[in-house]
């Protein structure tokens, strides 16, 4: 007897129920995996076709977003930045780590944006500009 056949006998005679429950977990397995790719796919694109708009604006907020790290697992970080702009509208972008630490609530710049993709954040301290 090879595998396939003792594979084949076991979903053979397996009641329609076990049947049904499994390939229902396989469908929304495979179909969780193409969600996250074609709404990541979509937004690539979306950033990408959109206009850079550079805006006056004001650190208004920070937070972060952590996740993960039960049992032995890692836990991860996602950083945040809110900027309000002049017309009192609020924008929040992920940021990298890297730029977190430089962003501080209420300095006054210059967004960079494309999208909903943070591009950077031109300083004005004192009438100098420190692009981060």
């Amino acid at each position: 007897m090879h595998y396939n056949d003792s594979f084949s006998g076991f979903v053979n005679g397996a009641p329609p129920m076990f049947k049904l429950f499994g390939g229902l977990i396989f469908l929304i397995v495979i179909g969780g995996f193409l969600f996250v790719i074609i709404k990541g796919l979509s937004t690539w694109t979306s950033n990408n076709s959109a206009e850079r708009i550079y805006t006056p604006c004001k650190i208004v907020d920070k937070r972060t977003e952590v996740w993960g790290g039960s049992g032995d697992s890692r836990a991860s970080t996602n950083y945040y930045v809110t900027f309000e702009f002049n017309d009192s509208t609020r924008k929040e972008f992920y940021v990298k780590p890297s730029q977190f630490g430089l962003l501080v609530i209420g300095d006054s710049g210059e967004l960079a944006y494309q999208g909903t993709r943070f591009l950077g954040f031109n300083r004005v301290i004192d009438g100098h500009n420190n692009t981060i």
